[in-house]
């Protein structure tokens, strides 16, 4: 099975979401690091989409200005324009196999693709 992480390695529960992926036999873990490589604006719709989670629900607030700009509120389209050009903003790590997507707080929700 194939798995991609968006990954960020100064994060702790990335690393440790990547930790899982990269104990468990027959896992092909592909890594991404988003703040190197971001995601396109699609990528990230199609990401929240099949992880069954709105944009907004997929934004990191923790030491971002997403709150003061406003973007918890803003609409779908607002907060992925955000997320494209300030790939920051994107709450991590997004595990993606072919069973689906889950944004893995807590790392243990990595489980359920798996």
């Amino acid at each position: 099975m194939k798995a991609t992480i968006w990954h960020n390695p100064k994060c702790g529960t990335s690393r440790n979401t990547l930790a899982i992926l990269q104990a468990r036999d027959g896992v092909e873990v592909e890594i991404i690091e988003y703040l190197k490589n971001p995601p396109s604006r699609d990528k990230l719709a199609q990401l929240f989409a099949d992880a069954g989670m709105t944009p907004a629900e997929g934004l990191r607030l923790r030491g971002t200005d997403a709150a003061e700009s406003g973007l918890p509120d803003a609409d779908a389209d607002t907060v992925l324009a955000a997320m494209a050009a300030e790939p920051a903003l994107i709450e991590r790590p997004l595990v993606e196999t072919a069973k689906g997507v889950r944004l893995c707080r807590p790392k243990e929700k990595v489980e359920e693709i798996l």
